[in-house]
């Protein structure tokens, strides 16, 4: 793909670690906050923070991102393309594996399907691969939120429906963001100020509700939870190098869809288990102890495509 420059300058020797501890470390400082703030007897309302986060925090924090991202078509086009092999994959291979354990679909499928591509993977690929690394994960990452939005509510429920598309808030975001993009039209100052505060409430609202939900947790649900957080590692980075070298990726290109493919559950996934009541505190396990794994396997992932 000659719209992309191969090579990895950012990133070499032991600053890969340290960079890690940068991103991670952050993660679990403010779950641990939420943690203390329900050890304490404070209150704290998941379920509307949740609804806070979903319809307002997550489309302005898109609308935000992609707005001032400057990425042709083709390259856009060709990630995308890569991001929906590797979701396919991960749904098919997810599926598969709790009917044959007998693991509810609906509270387990989300988490094995949808990693942590923004908050974790997006600043991991600018580190690692530099502005143009940014530009290809914020493309994976497109499709990623829309299929986290409008699929995860029918895991769930176990209704599948299209009428979900036009009544979630972050797949408008995303269409004007795109129609930004491709346009060369920049948002007004005042509402892209605005945009960028709201966006930014989103992550530390989740981590909040994650370490709120980790307060009440009991040692027994971590079973499950630690099985599937492997799987979830062990299975994004598997179906990263398989796509990669299925669409004959190189360079920034394949090194920025196995990082994407390979981050630990999204945190969404938990927010959309507590709303829909579908084993919240085992798939907080999931999202904590997948998180905490990344922390071991990050590395050796990124010594590999270095």
């Amino acid at each position: 793909m000659p719209y992309l420059r191969p090579g990895f300058p950012e990133l070499r020797g032991p600053g890969v670690f340290h960079i890690l501890l940068n991103i991670i470390a952050p993660v679990f400082l403010i779950g641990l906050v939420g943690f203390v703030w329900a050890r304490r007897g404070h209150s704290f309302d998941t379920n509307q923070v949740g609804a806070l986060v979903v319809n307002l925090g997550a489309p302005c924090m898109v609308l935000d991102t992609l707005s001032s991202m400057e990425i042709g078509p083709s390259a856009f086009g060709a990630i995308v393309l890569a991001s929906a092999l590797c979701h396919a994959a991960f749904f098919l291979g997810g599926w598969a594996l709790l009917r044959a354990i007998r693991q509810p679909v609906g509270a387990y499928l989300p988490g094995l399907v949808f990693g942590n591509t923004g908050n974790l993977g997006l600043p991991l690929c600018l580190f690692a691969f530099g502005e143009v690394g940014l530009s290809i994960a914020m493309s994976y990452f497109v499709l990623s939120t829309i299929l986290l939005f409008t699929l995860s509510p029918q895991f769930a429920t176990g209704k599948v429906s299209l009428a979900v598309l036009p009544k979630t808030p972050v797949v408008w975001a995303l269409a004007l963001a795109l129609a930004l993009m491709f346009t060369g039209t920049p948002l007004p100052e005042w509402l892209k100020r605005a945009v960028h505060l709201l966006g930014g409430m989103m992550i530390p609202l989740m981590l909040l509700s994650l370490g709120v939900s980790l307060a009440g947790l009991k040692l027994h649900s971590l079973k499950v939870g630690a099985a599937l957080a492997a799987v979830r590692l062990g299975m994004g980075t598997a179906v990263g190098f398989a796509v990669a070298a299925l669409l004959g990726l190189e360079g920034v290109e394949r090194g920025v869809v196995v990082l994407s493919s390979a981050m630990p559950v999204a945190v969404f996934s938990y927010l959309f288990a507590v709303r829909y009541r579908r084993q919240p505190d085992e798939v907080a396990s999931m999202v904590i102890l997948s998180t905490a794994l990344s922390f071991l396997t990050l590395p050796l992932l990124l010594a590999v495509l270095l």
